[in-house]
């Protein structure tokens, strides 16, 4: 199931005296922001970015209708989507990350492990953040070919390798165990 929305970056602080914010972008192209249409909160408000720069890893942007420091204060935390449609579709090997949460874990030999609920970022790379079988315990699988080699968004699904695996059951040396999740 693909998302009609996707998030596209979250206010992180006010910037300045006149209104502008800091925004974490999630774009691959962060001074695109200024030219995606349909910009909202997650409360379905206008989040028009009129201007934007680029500034280490964030974006200064101005949005319409924020004038003043107080008001982009207020804007911390805010997350902003976009619709869908205004983005580029995906090339081969190559999807939004949105599209992974639902996906089933599966083992290396495609025995379902868990299902993907949250795919953060803490700034060395993305995470698969998966629920383990019907539990509510979470596991976390750094998101690259050596953990995850198979994406199949159309099937939603992505198979894990052992070291993936191992990263599940908390293994650092990459070793499997008896009992194992898989």
């Amino acid at each position: 199931m693909t998302q009609s929305r996707i998030l596209i970056g979250k206010v992180a602080a006010a910037h300045g005296l006149k209104g502008e914010v800091k925004l974490k972008c999630f774009a691959t192209d962060p001074a695109a922001l200024v030219t995606y249409p349909g910009l909202t909160f997650a409360d379905g408000r206008n989040a028009k970015v009129s201007a934007a720069r680029v500034s280490g890893d964030f974006v200064i942007a101005s949005l319409a209708g924020v004038t003043d420091r107080t008001v982009a204060e207020g804007l911390r935390g805010a997350e902003i989507f976009v619709d869908r449609a205004a983005l580029p579709p995906t090339e081969d090997e190559e999807f939004y990350l949105a599209d992974l949460i639902g996906c089933v874990a599966c083992d290396p030999h495609g025995s379902p492990v868990g299902e993907v609920i949250a795919v953060p970022s803490y700034g060395a790379g993305d995470i698969l953040e998966i629920r383990i079988g019907a539990s509510r315990q979470t596991a976390m699988v750094p998101f690259s070919r050596d953990f995850a080699p198979v994406v199949d968004i159309p099937a939603r699904r992505i198979v894990l390798s052992d070291a993936g695996i191992a990263a599940i059951e908390g293994d650092d040396n990459g070793e499997r165990h008896e009992g194992a999740v898989a």
